[in-house]
C-alpha cells in the first residue's frame, strides 16, 4: 500500500501508519488509492481484532488538498461529487468493520483529519499544545463535507456542533475531551499506540465499542432533533442569528446549519449524500475561491516572510520601550509582555503610566478565571511591565515604540529626547496611523533605524500589524520589526511610506463616502445598514463615532499644517461635517459624549436627532445597489491606487491587510481579490457608471485597465 504502512501484531490488531509523499498526510489521488487498498485488506482479514490509524508525520492528517479544491468550477461538479462519495464511502466502510477502530492523534487533526477520526470508534490524542482538533473549513469558505457536519451533529448535538463548525474552532486536546470530540488523552506521544491497543483489548467483547453510536438501534442525537417541540426556539432563532452575523454573504455557513439541522433527524447515509451534493455548489462558488486564496495561500505567504528581507538572521526583542500609556500604548504593552518581552511603559506622570499598566490586569484575570492561564503565569506577565515617568528606564531597549497623539511636532520632540536610550543596535518604531514615516524620521539621528509599526485597536484583539518602510529605513530594521510582529503573534504586512499608508488611507475612504451620502440627504440609518449589507463590521457613521470625530479633526489639522490635506482626494465634505458636528454642536464621537449617535447608560444607541435636521432630505432617493457599491468601490479603488503607486508591495499584503486591519468583508477575499471575482471588465464598466453619476473619485485606476487588456488578474 506504499504510503500507508500496514502492520498486524500477534493479537490481530492492525496499525495503519499514514506516511504520504510530502510533508503532511492529505486527501489526494495518492490518499484515495492507499485508503482503498487499506480498507479492502482490512475487510478481507479473517482474524482481525482491532485497527489503529496513526501518522508518521508531525501532523496527524491535514485534510483536503486546497490546490485541487480552488480549481473547482461548474464544469466538474459531477467529478467533485463522485470523489467526495469515494472518500466518505471509505470512511463508512471503516466504521462498519466488525472490530473497534481507533484514531491515534499525534498532531493536528483539522478538517479531513478530524473527519477521519470521527469515522473511528475511539479517538485518543497526544495532550500537547501542538495538537489541534476541529473543523475549520468555514473560515475558508467551505464546510466539512467528509461527513464532518453529519457525524459531529450526531455525536454532540446541533447546538454544540454548530458552535464548533460555524466558528471554525481549533480545540486543544483538553478542550476537545471536555466537549466530547475525543475520548481520551495521553501525556506522552510514545504511549499513543500502546493506549490504543489497550483500549481495543479492553473492549473486545463490547459490541457498542465497534458500532458507531448513530448506527446503534434507538440512538438519539444529544439535545434531540431540531424539529422537536423543545428545539422550536433554536430552529427559529439560529438562522436569524446567523443572518445577522454573516448577512447572507457566507453560503457555506448557511449550508452547514441546514445540514446539521437535517442530520438531527435523518439517517447517516442519507445525510452523507445531502452533505456531498450541497458541497459541490459551495466549493465551486466565488466565496470559497476568494477565502481559500486569501486565508490559506496568501496568508501563508505573508507568515512565511513574503515581505521580510531574506538575508537577515532572525531576531528577538528582549526589552521594549513604549512612549505613551494611553489606549494604544497599554495594548502594545500587554501583548508584548504576554510574548515574554520586558516592557517599559513610560508616560508623562507615574500615575498615567500605572493606569496604562493596570489595563492588563482584567485581561489576565479573565484568562485565569477561564482556565486558560495559571495565576503564577499571570503574575509573571504583569511583572514584566515597568510603569514609569522616567526616561532613564528606557536605557538599553532593543526597540522603542512611540504611541502618542498624531502631532508632528510632539512626535519629533519625543524622538529627539529619547532616541539615545536605544541599545547600539536598537530600532525606533512609530505607531502613527497616518503621518509619513520619512517625515517623522527627520527628527532621528539614525533615520535608517526608524520604521512605522502601526497597531490596530484594540491591540489585544486585532491580529494585524502594518509595518511602514520610510525612505531611509534599512533592511535590518525592517527585518527586526517584522520579527517583533511575529514574536507577539501578530500578522505583519509591509508597505511603503505614504500619508495614511495603506490601511488608514483606504479606511478613510469608507468614512468619507459615508459622509458624502449623509450630506447628499440620505437617511443615516440606511447609510449604516448598507455598510453592514456589503459585509463591513459596522456602518461608516458608527465606526466614525468609534474612531472619534475629534481624532479625525486633529488629523485634518495636522495634514493642513503639512500642506497635504487633499493630497489623495477632496476632503471638503469630511471637513464640513466635522465642523458641523464638533465646532457647532460639540459632538466629537462616542468617547466624547456622542457623535452621529446618542449613547445611553443601558448600552443602547440611536441616531442623534440633530443629524436629520442638518442633512436629511426625505425627497432624495438612491438605488440601494448604488449606495452599497459606493461604499465598497471607494475602498477598492483606493487599494488599487496603493498597489499602482507602490505603497502596497504585494497583492497578498493588500488582501490580508484590508480584511485584518480595515474589516473588509471576508467573503470577498480582500479588496484586491474583490476585483478578480467581480471581473475586471465588469469592474471597469461599473466604475464608469459610478464616476458619471457621482464624481471623479470613482474613476477606475489605470492598473485595472492594463490588467484587463493583458488578460491578467491580481495575484
Amino acid at each position: 500500500m506504499g504510503v500507508f504502512h500496514y502492520e498486524k501484531d500477534d493479537d490481530g490488531i492492525v496499525v495503519v501508519t499514514m506516511d504520504m509523499t510530502g510533508p503532511v498526510n492529505a486527501i489526494n489521488a495518492e490518499y484515495n488509492d492507499a485508503m482503498e487498498q487499506t480498507v479492502c485488506k482490512l475487510e478481507s482479514e479473517t482474524d482481525l481484532t482491532g485497527v489503529v490509524f496513526a501518522s508518521a508525520k508531525t501532523v496527524f492528517f491535514a485534510g483536503a488538498d486546497l490546490k485541487e479544491l480552488i480549481q473547482a468550477d461548474g464544469s466538474n461538479k459531477q467529478k467533485i461529487f463522485e470523489n467526495g462519495e469515494l472518500i466518505k464511502g471509505q470512511f463508512r466502510r471503516l466504521e462498519k468493520l466488525p472490530v473497534p477502530v481507533v484514531a491515534a492523534i499525534n498532531g493536528a487533526a483539522l478538517g479531513g483529519g478530524y473527519e477521519l477520526s470521527l469515522a473511528c470508534n475511539h479517538r485518543i490524542a497526544f495532550n500537547h499544545k501542538s495538537v489541534q482538533i476541529g473543523l475549520p473549513e468555514c473560515s475558508l469558505g467551505l464546510y466539512p463535507a467528509g461527513g464532518g457536519v453529519v457525524r459531529l451533529t450526531k455525536l454532540i448535538g446541533v447546538e454544540k456542533s454548530l458552535d464548533i463548525i460555524l466558528k471554525s474552532k481549533r480545540l486543544s486536546p483538553d478542550n476537545a475531551l471536555k466537549q466530547g470530540l475525543i475520548h481520551q488523552t495521553v501525556a506522552d506521544v510514545k504511549k499513543l499506540i500502546p493506549a490504543s491497543k489497550a483500549w481495543i483489548h479492553e473492549n473486545k467483547t463490547n459490541p457498542s465499542a465497534r458500532i458507531q453510536p448513530w448506527d446503534q438501534k434507538g440512538y438519539k442525537v444529544p439535545g434531540g432533533p431540531i424539529n422537536s417541540p423543545k428545539n422550536a426556539q433554536m430552529a427559529v432563532m439560529a438562522p436569524t442569528l446567523l443572518f445577522k452575523q454573516a448577512r447572507g454573504l457566507m453560503p457555506q455557513m448557511t449550508a452547514a446549519m441546514d445540514i446539521a439541522f437535517q442530520s438531527s433527524y435523518l439517517d447517516v447515509d442519507t445525510m452523507l449524500r445531502v452533505e456531498g451534493r450541497e458541497f459541490v455548489n459551495i466549493v465551486s462558488g466565488p466565496v470559497a475561491k476568494n477565502m481559500i486564496n486569501t486565508f490559506f495561500f496568501q496568508l501563508n505567504k505573508i507568515n512565511s516572510g513574503l515581505s521580510r528581507p531574506k538575508d537577515i538572521p532572525k531576531s528577538k526583542i528582549s526589552k521594549l520601550g513604549i512612549l505613551g500609556a494611553g489606549m494604544m500604548g497599554q495594548g502594545i504593552a500587554y501583548v508584548s509582555a504576554r510574548a515574554g518581552i520586558d516592557v517599559v511603559l513610560k508616560d508623562m506622570t507615574q500615575e498615567a503610566a500605572e493606569k496604562g499598566k493596570a489595563y492588563s490586569e482584567p485581561l489576565l484575570k479573565k484568562l485565569v478565571s477561564r482556565g486558560k492561564m495559571l495565576q503564577s503565569d499571570s503574575e509573571k506577565i504583569l511583572n514584566r511591565i515597568t510603569a514609569t515617568s522616567s526616561d532613564n528606564d528606557l536605557q538599553g531597549c532593543d526597540l522603542i515604540i512611540e504611541a502618542v497623539f498624531e502631532n508632528l511636532d510632539l512626535k519629533h520632540t519625543i524622538t529627539k529626547n529619547t532616541e539615545s536610550y536605544l541599545s547600539d543596535d536598537g530600532i525606533w518604531g512609530s505607531n502613527t496611523s497616518t503621518l509619513p514615516i520619512s517625515e517623522l524620521a527627520n527628527a532621528a539621528s539614525k533615520p535608517d533605524k526608524f520604521i512605522g509599526i502601526h497597531f490596530f485597536s484594540p491591540v489585544d484583539k486585532m491580529p494585524l500589524v502594518e509595518i511602514i518602510v520610510g525612505e531611509k529605513t534599512d533592511k535590518e530594521t525592517l527585518a527586526k520589526a517584522f520579527d517583533y510582529a511575529q514574536q507577539i503573534r501578530k500578522t505583519p504586512i509591509v508597505v511603503n511610506d505614504s500619508l495614511g499608508f495603506f490601511t488608514s488611507r483606504t479606511f478613510g475612504t469608507y468614512l468619507d463616502e459615508g459622509l458624502h451620502l449623509l450630506v447628499e440627504g440620505y437617511n443615516p440609518i440606511q447609510i449604516d445598514n448598507m455598510g453592514k449589507a456589503i459585509g463591513m463590521p459596522v456602518g461608516p457613521l458608527q465606526v466614525g463615532d468609534e474612531v472619534s470625530l475629534e481624532l479625525t479633526r486633529k488629523a485634518q489639522e495636522t495634514w493642513a499644517d503639512m500642506g497635504v490635506a487633499d493630497k489623495w482626494s477632496d476632503g471638503s465634505v469630511t471637513r464640513r461635517v466635522i465642523k458641523d458636528m464638533i465646532t457647532d454642536n460639540g459632538r466629537g464621537g462616542r468617547h466624547h459624549g456622542g457623535g452621529y449617535y446618542e449613547y445611553h447608560p443601558d448600552g443602547s444607541k440611536n441616531i442623534w436627532p440633530g443629524l436629520y435636521d442638518l442633512y436629511f432630505d426625505k425627497t432624495k432617493d438612491i438605488p440601494e445597489n448604488d449606495m452599497k457599491d459606493r461604499l465598497m468601490f471607494r475602498q477598492v479603488i483606493e487599494s488599487l491606487k496603493c498597489l499602482e503607486t507602490g505603497v502596497l508591495r504585494s497583492v497578498a499584503d493588500g488582501n490580508i491587510g484590508s480584511i485584518m486591519g480595515i474589516g473588509a468583508p471576508a467573503h470577498t477575499g480582500g479588496f484586491l481579490q474583490f476585483v478578480n471575482t467581480y471581473g475586471l471588465k465588469s469592474f471597469i464598466a461599473r466604475c464608469e457608471e459610478l464616476e458619471k453619476s457621482y464624481g471623479s473619485r470613482f474613476k477606475c485606476p489605470q492598473i485595472v485597465i492594463d490588467k484587463e487588456k493583458s488578460g491578467d488578474t491580481f495575484v
